[in-house]
């Protein structure tokens, strides 16, 4: 199996609810929720891209070449690179009946295991949107991160139970799916979280913590105050709000005043090993990937997950090796065009 084979393979089992276009920036299915499109207008999916592709690298190709290691560690493992699939769920009305959530999440954790990454997990309304996924990672030796929308507090903590019980490598909480006003229409109401709550979810389990879904340096602060091991630099995609910032607009300055103090993940338009290259270079630890991901696991299963991760971190290989970066900590803002 190839990529373009992969791609084919995506267009008849998702349909008309992803166009699996050539370029995955939000315009063919602007403001088409359900579906994969941007909230309202679109805009803040489209920007996601838009401002990613804007930003340009310094080549440098005169250095004494030694190899390139893209290999990181998190959560106490070592990961072949800095690149993790993105939660995502309600995958039938999203995506169609192709899988459920066990069946994609299958290819999700068992995909980015071969490749040397992990994938995070999800939530839902109904109880099997999280065990079933939660029993995936289980079986796979809790190589996942299983991810929890903002509930009441006592159901956030009975499901990080769930995960430590799963030996799950972390987990993570989508803070901005307080956003998804669709949650209560169904009997599932889901609210912004003050920093006291967060602090005591947080303390509550020994597993690295994660907030996702943070796009001011106000609120990345708040994350570090509230002990969180890392934030996601997110807009949900841009399916929670119209009209925001990307988040490679925001990650510099996030990074300025919280780097080294938790680590910081972003995801939004991320699309080739060069994109990562870019937010690395401003100041991400690593990366998260939605979109592409669900396309490949559509596609080719835990084949496809695998191939379209070696595909991306090859193509980080490249970049790095044409601007001058050896490893990870190579990688900074002196490669950034800033004409």
């Amino acid at each position: 199996m190839d990529y373009r084979e992969v791609l084919e393979n995506a267009k008849s089992r998702i349909g008309a609810k992803c166009r699996v276009c050539r370029e995955c920036n939000g315009i063919v299915c602007r403001g088409e929720l359900p579906g994969m499109g941007g909230k309202g207008t679109g805009s803040s999916f489209i920007r996601n891209f838009e401002k990613l592709n804007e930003i340009k690298l310094n080549m440098d190709t005169i250095y004494e070449f030694k190899g390139v290691d893209t290999s990181i560690e998190l959560f106490g493992k070592r990961f072949s690179f800095p690149i993790f699939a993105a939660p995502i769920g309600g995958l039938h009305i999203h995506y169609g009946n192709f899988y459920n959530d066990e069946g994609y999440t299958q290819a999700i954790v068992q995909g980015c295991k071969k490749a040397g990454t992990a994938g995070f997990t999800a939530d839902g309304v109904d109880d099997e949107s999280y065990d079933l996924p939660l029993k995936v990672v289980s079986e796979a030796g809790g190589w996942g991160i299983p991810t929890i929308k903002p509930w009441q507090k006592e159901e956030v903590k009975a499901k990080i139970k769930k995960a430590e019980a799963a030996g799950a490598l972390a987990v993570a909480m989508d803070i901005d799916a307080a956003g998804l006003t669709t949650l209560a229409l169904l009997g599932k109401p889901v609210s912004p979280k003050p920093v006291e709550e967060i602090k005591e979810i947080a303390a509550s389990t020994n597993l690295p913590f994660i907030i996702k879904g943070i796009m001011t340096v106000k609120g990345a602060m708040k994350a570090v105050e509230a002990g969180a091991y890392g934030i996601v630099v997110s807009n949900h995609g841009g399916r929670v709000q119209d009209h925001t910032p990307a988040p490679v607009e925001v990650l510099p300055e996030i990074s300025r005043a919280v780097g080294g103090k938790i680590k910081i993940f972003i995801d939004g338009g991320i699309r080739t090993g060069t994109d990562v290259l870019k937010v690395l270079a401003l100041g991400a630890d690593a990366v998260l990937i939605g979109r592409p991901y669900g396309v490949a696991a559509y596609g080719g299963g835990a084949e496809g997950v695998e191939l379209y991760t070696k595909k991306i971190g090859s193509e980080l290989i490249e970049a790095m090796i044409m601007t001058g970066c050896s490893k990870l900590s190579d990688i900074n803002e002196d490669i950034i065009y800033k004409g």
